[in-house]
């Protein structure tokens, strides 16, 4: 194995991953400090109050919005302390969802546009609607699994507990923190990451995909073009599944309805793996190991619930 292999393939994503780790925990600890939180925290009371969720709860989902480590790691610190329950951090960790979901949004659509242009609006409009629908379940969830008198507090208090007067105690405390979560994210995931490059470069991942993409007769109700897209979205990244979209669909060689149905597939089927490459990592460095496992257990579940839900629909509608 080269030098240049390691550095590609581990040492320069690594490094990028915990840089933006330590990014996002110190730039969300500022947002947080600068109250710029609060307008989303008041978004957030009605909901948490339908769900009998917790302040916290309510807190971690409107600094989501601008940081999903750093409301991630105001979960794992409120669970550690004893201030929510099991159940409790993981429908929390599901409520943030939506804005995690926002957070990524504009990043897929600008990516997904250049390839297939107004089709792009039709793809990200599924997965936004799918997140409203996770959303909506998790507060009914919340309401009927929590006792009524789980819910406290008002979030945007919760919020102003932790504000500082000055940017310069702002910076203080944002750096205080990012010191006690630092250890903990370079220690858990930097081993994690390097086992899953090593199962990837000796083909172990590869293998996989290569079963999945031949072993999707499942599909043959769709048009035979789309497989590429959906093997292309299998085997790499999504922005090479786009590409193929992009040129079957400039060819005329396939129709907007079977573009989106294979990109909403190919998203669907390559949850797996890219739980394992990229959330795992994350999760480990935030939470406890058999936590981590169990929120991305439940977090993939219902991303894929309602991908199939809005999928079969938009496939009905569409016939």
């Amino acid at each position: 194995m080269s030098f240049d292999i390691l550095w590609g393939g581990l040492f320069w994503p690594l490094f990028r991953l915990l840089l933006f780790i330590s990014l996002g925990l110190l730039v969300g600890n500022i947002v947080e400090g600068l109250r710029w939180t609060r307008a989303m925290g008041r978004v957030a009371t009605p909901l948490i109050r339908a769900g009998r969720l917790k302040d916290i709860s309510g807190a971690s989902f409107a600094l989501a919005f601008f940081s999903g480590v750093a409301a991630n790691s105001m979960l794992s610190e409120a669970y550690e302390k004893g201030e929510i329950n099991d159940r409790e951090l993981v429908i929390s960790n599901l409520f943030n969802s939506l804005p995690t979901y926002f957070l990524h949004m504009p990043t897929v659509f600008f990516i997904a546009a250049p390839f297939i242009g107004r089709v792009a609006f039709i793809y990200v409009g599924l997965t936004l609607i799918a997140a409203f629908l996770r959303t909506g379940a998790i507060v009914l969830w919340g309401r009927f699994s929590l006792p009524p008198d789980s819910c406290c507090g008002d979030v945007s208090g919760r919020l102003k507990e932790q504000e500082v007067k000055s940017f310069r105690e702002v910076l203080d405390k944002a750096f205080k923190r990012l010191k006690r979560r630092l250890p903990k994210v370079f220690y858990l995931t930097i081993p994690i990451y390097t086992v899953f490059f090593l199962l990837r470069h000796y083909g172990i991942f590869n293998a996989f995909e290569t079963y999945l993409s031949d072993h999707l007769t499942f599909l043959a109700w769709l048009d035979p073009q789309v497989f590429g897209i959906i093997a292309f979205s299998l085997a790499a990244e999504f922005t090479a599944g786009l590409a193929a979209a992009g040129s079957l669909l400039g060819s005329g060689a396939i129709d907007p309805r079977g573009i989106v149905l294979a990109l909403v597939i190919g998203n669907l089927l390559s949850t797996p793996v890219r739980a394992l490459r990229h959330q795992l990592p994350y999760y480990a460095g935030i939470f406890r190991g058999r936590m981590a496992l169990k929120l991305i257990l439940y977090n993939q579940g219902l991303r894929a619930v309602s991908l199939v839900l809005v999928g079969s629909v938009y496939f009905l509608l569409t016939m």
